[in-house]
């Protein structure tokens, strides 16, 4: 760092003297305000804009700067030099305040993607707001963390977790997760493993996929509420994955291992075995599960259950989005009235069941009322009824099965409910409803949705997207070991 030596000039010190006034200036005009808070006859007289224009100035013109700011980069020679005010730095800043205590000229040194934004950060620190695009995302929050400025990291973070859904030529999410990990930003980091995990399709598609670290593919795979067409689907895009990165042999089989292979017909088993390079390769670390999973499919799930452990994830479905898992229902005009549709699944993903089917019912309600807000008759007026507003109504949504059948032994349902927005462009999964066999409907569905406006985030072409699907989960009736 350079120091500046001598005394400040005589300009210098009247902005300073200026500013301290303009601070003082805005503490009166509080105190006013709340002064005078219950007089009718007071207004409030704003030229904040005019303000934030003058201080915009203030920093382009660099009028009565009493500090320098030099911005080194490994990508230039020649370092940015901005001419700044110690105050104004100061009060955004405890960094800048330390740092610019004792000199008046302070050598900086960024990287060359946090550099390059210097400008608008500094621009942030005079005006209280700045513009930023996906890809600026992350060095404006290591700018903001770098130099402590706590409502600009904060508002990066938001603006991050809102603009997961954005789409981007390279994509952006798996880089937003990652960093998280690495700045420790839990809420981050679950809103971009919860946004991968149910649009997990989309991204298996796109360029992004190939960045996907080895520990955020593990965390992936241990997931359950996982979205995609099928497990065969997710097998080819993580032997896509292996293909391209090529990790060490224990890693890849920890990752093999990980699939759930019983949720994959024999028919395509076969093939696997026998066009995968990457199973050829490592046949024998996943030799037991290939073998478990055509046992699964050769006996009934019943005399299957009495030699193995089904109670575990490797025979629990994802949220697979294939016709046979479960239906697609799009529903227009959603706040007019109440609607039903029937859909048939298969009974398990075994193949002794494979020609069973299950048939569903199920009905959407717009404005279904709680008992505590039913009408009722008042005492105050005889066979009166209390008055209850359409909007303490909330919708609801049951879904039952149509038949009952002796096959359904050793074998519970769990129904999972997709609602799909447009956010960005792009329809995306925003909320994920699950709940059992002991439950015909979905707890909380769309609390928080306001389906009578058209302009509702839960609607698209005022129509609800939704996306039922139906997860059979064997029991063990007899639990008997080898």
């Amino acid at each position: 760092m350079a120091r500046l030596t001598g005394t400040r000039p005589a300009a210098t010190r009247r902005w300073g003297s200026a500013a301290a006034f303009l601070l003082l200036l805005f503490t009166v005009q509080a105190a006013q305000k709340a002064d005078f808070s219950g007089d009718s006859t007071m207004a409030t007289i704003n030229h904040s804009l005019t303000l934030l224009q003058r201080l915009q100035e203030l920093l382009q013109n660099g009028n009565g700067s009493d500090a320098v700011l030099r911005v080194r980069s490994a990508a230039s020679d020649e370092p940015k030099v901005f001419h700044t005010h110690q105050l104004l730095l100061s009060l955004q800043s405890e960094v800048f305040e330390s740092l610019l205590r004792n000199q008046s000229v302070v050598t900086l040194y960024e990287p060359p993607e946090t550099a390059a934004l210097f400008e608008k950060f500094i621009r942030y620190l005079y005006c209280g707001g700045v513009s930023i695009l996906l890809h600026q995302a992350i060095p404006m929050h290591q700018l903001a963390s770098k130099y402590r400025v706590w409502g600009l990291q904060r508002g990066v973070a938001e603006y991050m977790r809102t603009h997961l859904a954005s789409e981007s030529s390279q994509g952006h999410v798996v880089g937003w997760y990652h960093y998280a990990v690495r700045v420790g930003d839990a809420a981050l980091q679950e809103s971009c493993l919860q946004f991968l995990a149910w649009n997990l399709s989309a991204v298996l598609g796109s360029a992004e996929w190939g960045s996907v670290s080895v520990e955020l593919l593990l965390l992936l795979l241990e997931r359950s509420d996982l979205v995609l067409h099928s497990e065969l689907e997710l097998y080819t895009a993580v032997e896509g994955w292996l293909s391209r990165r090529q990790p060490e042999a224990p890693v890849a089989e920890r990752v093999l291992r990980a699939i759930r292979y019983p949720m994959i017909a024999p028919s395509q088993l076969f093939r696997l075995q026998a066009q995968s390079a990457v199973l050829a390769r490592h046949r024998a670390a996943v030799q037991d599960l290939l073998f478990q999973a055509f046992q699964f499919h050769a006996a009934s799930p019943l005399h299957f259950a009495k030699y193995f452990d089904v109670n575990c994830s490797m025979f629990l479905p994802r949220n697979y989005l294939a016709p046979s898992w479960g239906s697609q229902w799009v529903i227009t005009n959603p706040a007019r009235d109440d609607r039903s549709t029937s859909f048939q699944t298969q009974l398990g993903p075994s193949s002794h069941d494979a020609g069973k089917r299950v048939t569903w019912n199920a009905l959407f309600s717009p404005r279904w009322l709680p008992v505590s807000l039913r009408p009722v008759y008042s005492d105050s007026v005889a066979g009166a009824i209390q008055p209850v507003r359409i909007e303490d109504g909330r919708p609801r949504l049951v879904v039952t099965p149509a038949m009952s059948s002796p096959d359904f032994a050793g074998v519970s349902f769990q129904k999972t409910v997709l609602v799909g927005v447009r956010q960005q462009g792009r329809v995306l999964v925003k909320h994920a409803y699950s709940f059992h066999q002991s439950s015909d409907e979905a707890a909380d569905f769309l609390l928080h949705a306001d389906l009578q406006k058209r302009t509702s985030e839960y609607l698209i072409d005022n129509s609800l997207h939704l996306h039922i699907i139906i997860k059979p989960v064997y029991h063990s009736l007899i639990k008997v070991k080898k």
